[in-house]
């Protein structure tokens, strides 16, 4: 696995964090200053990448949240069956079985070209181009 550390508060909405094991984007982020001895506390509500699945923690300021490695590449589509479509990375021209969202199941066509994510070694289809 490839991340990096950083503190709970240098995270700022829109940032890819891996949340109990799962790679998710933070969606929303309070930080609260507590009294004059306490810790700040931070309370992340992400979103998960893969799943969609809504987390919610709550933090100390100084504990530190490994951020996944997240690669965007292109790719073209060449055969689409179910939830998984064959595509063709544009750079390499291997051919990949890569997992498609609900949200853009009927969106996306064969011969459509497709930014996808590649993950910790997942990969999903994250818009049309």
């Amino acid at each position: 696995m490839t991340f990096k550390l950083i503190n709970a508060t240098e995270i700022r909405n829109g940032t890819a964090v891996i949340i109990q094991g799962v790679s998710c984007i933070v969606k929303n982020l309070d930080i609260s200053k507590t009294g004059k001895h306490g810790h700040a506390k931070v309370r992340i509500e992400a979103i998960g990448i893969f799943d969609d699945k809504k987390k919610v923690i709550v933090i100390p300021g100084h504990e530190k949240l490994e951020v996944p490695l997240i690669k965007k590449l292109k790719g073209q589509v060449l055969n689409i069956q179910g939830e998984k479509a064959s595509i063709m990375d544009l750079e390499s021209f291997e051919t990949l079985d890569v997992q498609v969202p609900e949200d853009l199941g009927g969106i996306i066509k064969e011969q459509d070209n497709v930014e996808y994510w590649d993950i910790e070694g997942r990969k999903i289809i994250k818009r049309k181009i």
